[in-house]
């Protein structure tokens, strides 16, 4: 018998015993549509995340405090006067701000909100590439002078103002009344969650209201993607040498922040791909014991080949191929599942999915893997029986 009427004589067996049969693949079924599934949203998430972190740029950097074990940022550890001196020291540094951080509850109009409220200079919305929807940015004068404006995100906006443009209207920030002079564009964060409502003011302006001229890190954007490891040396150097402080500063990249949530999402997607797969291994399981089950049944049939001139070899491979096919019959229906179910749920997460050509050779690669290793001991067993003795029974 030749592999072709192995399998045709597989087929003709999984079709006289339908419900056994789909019964006996549902396990793997189950297994290549939940790994499917998982690799296909785990990677579609994962190119998007990319994305979304390229659009604030790859020459970003950030220079804060190098925390060790009790010690945290103190007041004097960054001053405005820093972001000045490494831009203009520093040939790779294009764009430097000092920033500060601080949740407020802020009023506008129509409504009353809790924001993150980000002190700094102009030089912010140039690294951070902001788009104005309406009015500006505040410029340097505004925080030189330590002028009372403010720029509110877009949904920020629409929250304390509604949907009308809401710059020259007044909103009070922790009491103190300032100018809109601007609003951002509306955005939307990684992986199409809103980010936190956020105000940006002069850096001078939050420190009056404060009464603090604590600052928390300082934000640069290198001159090219080349430059930002060589702007980054130098930028935190250049605050080692002003503080006196060796090895108080360190510096990270957005760059770095990509690899580090590439990394991480492509172990979460490995861990429970991992999980997905155990109900490949229990539909093994249950595709060896249906094939005993076959053996058993086809005693007889195997005995009348046997005594007809079919070799152990022969029996040995058709009741393995019927194995194979079994699984990898599983194999395709669970690959369509598996990429039905990453469409809808990426539907509803709104991100795509992402099912690439090794994917789909791994799991039919897989499904076929464990009918052989699942089908090795029915068909070893079946080539096994004594033909005089199955053909008594």
């Amino acid at each position: 018998m030749n592999l072709w009427e192995s399998v045709t004589v597989a087929l003709e067996s999984i079709r006289s015993n339908k419900l056994r049969s789909f019964l006996t693949t549902l396990g793997i079924v189950i297994g290549i549509a939940a790994v499917i599934c998982v690799v296909a949203i785990g990677q579609g998430g994962r190119a998007m995340l990319m994305q979304e972190m390229e659009k604030f740029g790859t020459n970003i950097f950030y220079v804060f405090v190098n925390f060790r074990e009790g010690e945290s940022t103190r007041l004097g550890d960054f001053r405005e006067v820093d972001a000045r001196v490494i831009k203009q020291v520093v040939p790779e540094v294009k764009y430097m701000a000092p920033v500060r951080y601080s949740n407020m509850t802020l009023r506008g109009n129509q409504n009353e909100s809790s924001a993150q409220v980000v002190g700094t200079t102009a030089d912010f919305a140039r690294i951070k590439n902001f788009n104005t929807r309406w009015g500006r940015f505040f410029s340097e004068d505004d925080n030189a002078v330590g002028r009372r404006v403010a720029v509110l995100d877009g949904t920020l906006a629409i929250d304390l103002f509604g949907r009308g443009n809401p710059v020259g209207e007044r909103v009070v920030i922790n009491g103190n009344p300032a100018v809109v002079v601007g609003v951002l564009e509306e955005q939307e964060s990684v992986l199409g969650f809103n980010s936190q409502q956020t105000v940006y003011v002069p850096l001078s302006f939050l420190q009056q209201v404060t009464r603090s001229n604590f600052i928390h890190e300082l934000v640069g954007s290198a001159a090219s993607k080349e430059d930002v490891y060589r702007a980054m040396d130098r930028a935190t150097s250049i605050m080692e040498r002003r503080h006196n402080a060796p090895a108080h500063y360190t510096a990270h990249s957005m760059e770095q922040e990509m690899q580090s949530a590439n990394k991480i999402t492509g172990i979460m997607t490995l861990v429970i791909s991992f999980i997905a797969g155990i109900s490949l291994v229990v539909g093994g399981i249950g595709v060896m014991n249906i094939m005993l089950v076959s053996v058993t049944e086809r005693t007889r049939e195997i005995g009348i080949r046997m005594a007809l001139g079919a070799r152990r070899k022969d029996i040995l491979v058709q009741f393995l191929i019927e194995s194979v096919v079994l699984c990898v019959l599983g194999g395709i229906i669970g690959t369509m599942l598996g990429y039905g179910g990453a469409l809808l749920i990426a539907k509803l997460a709104h991100w795509p999915p992402l099912v690439s050509w090794w994917t789909v050779l791994v799991a039919f690669g897989f499904s076929a893997a464990v009918g052989v290793f699942f089908g090795i001991y029915p068909a070893n067993k079946a080539s096994k029986l004594d033909p005089i003795e199955a053909l008594r029974r």
